[in-house]
């Protein structure tokens, strides 16, 4: 694995501590990429923590089992979904957990391999996908949906206030085959100057739509409060408004004891509080840190343990 390949993870030291990672203890890593923050976790557990790295793609499991291999069997790594997350913990032994971590932004494997697709700054297919077994990439959505739905993904999923000028160009210039014939179109459609490259928000977009990044997310929530042990810790790092608004959401929803809707004048749910959340507010990196590793900047960690 090349140096530049070895992703540096986001808030490592924050998540180390907010995992409250003890010796001997078990954890979950749920999208091990090349095992920046397994490598923390296993080191501070020693000498007889034991971690489970899971990630569907098979690129990055193969990266993080070289990096981890010093560590033998005290590593288990699988290469699936963390949407099955508490299937998969069970059958290898990982429930309950003292900790699980789902860190939800791109490792450098996957940015920096043009063949992805994932980023505008290296020209090549129009790919996205982070399980390559998938059928759906960016270019069947570029190439293939009707504007109107275009347009609805990139301004959902990007935030992007030029989506329908984007989506028109998109639609009136196809076929688009590569990267750079998106991030060139792109840019030539979004009107003022930007602190962003003018496709970040198209690009992202577009990755969490092929990858269906927010529905994922939302059926894992549940999954990581069930595979947790009383008192074990949840840590989540996110690195776009949705995601981290979701995050929010579910973890206030897990303190309530009645979530039933406020006009049912007696409670039928039966619901009690799972989680009590630690990070009032959502821990971010350091200027230090953002210098030292610019894709961290929009990083948001927020932890909570189960009760």
């Amino acid at each position: 694995m090349s140096p530049n390949l070895l992703h540096t993870p986001a808030l490592l030291d924050e998540v180390l501590d907010g995992l409250a990672v003890r010796a001997g203890g078990r954890y979950v890593d749920c999208t091990v990429g090349t095992g920046g923050h397994s490598r923390g976790i296993l080191d501070r557990s020693g000498p007889g923590g034991l971690l489970l790295g899971l990630d569907v793609d098979p690129s990055a499991i193969e990266a993080s089992r070289r990096r981890l291999s010093s560590y033998g069997n005290r590593v288990t790594l699988v290469c699936d979904s963390y949407a099955r997350l508490k299937e998969l913990a069970t059958a290898q032994g990982f429930v309950p957990a003292d900790g699980v971590l789902l860190d939800l932004g791109l490792s450098s494997l996957q940015l920096e391999e043009a063949e992805r697709g994932f980023s505008f700054q290296r020209d090549g297919p129009l790919d996205m996908r982070m399980d390559p077994e998938s059928e759906v990439t960016a270019g069947h959505l570029v190439n293939e949906l009707r504007e109107a739905e275009l347009a609805h993904i990139i301004a959902n999923y990007g935030e992007e206030p030029r989506a329908k000028a984007i989506a028109r160009a998109i639609v009136r210039n196809r076929p688009v085959r590569t990267t750079q014939e998106l991030a060139d179109l792109v840019s030539r459609n979004v009107g003022g100057r930007r602190r962003l490259h003018p496709a970040t928000r198209t690009f992202q977009a577009l990755r969490m739509a092929v990858n269906e990044e927010l529905d994922t997310l939302s059926a894992t929530l549940p999954q990581i409060v069930d595979v947790l042990a009383e008192g074990g810790h949840m840590a989540l790092i996110s690195f776009h408004s949705l995601e981290d608004r979701l995050v929010k959401s579910f973890m206030v929803r897990e303190t309530r004891g009645c979530i039933c809707p406020p006009e049912l004048p007696v409670c039928r749910c039966d619901h009690s509080p799972t989680l009590k959340i630690l990070t009032r507010k959502p821990i971010r990196p350091s200027p230090d840190e953002i210098r030292q590793n610019p894709r961290a900047r929009s990083a948001k960690l927020r932890i909570a343990v189960r009760v």
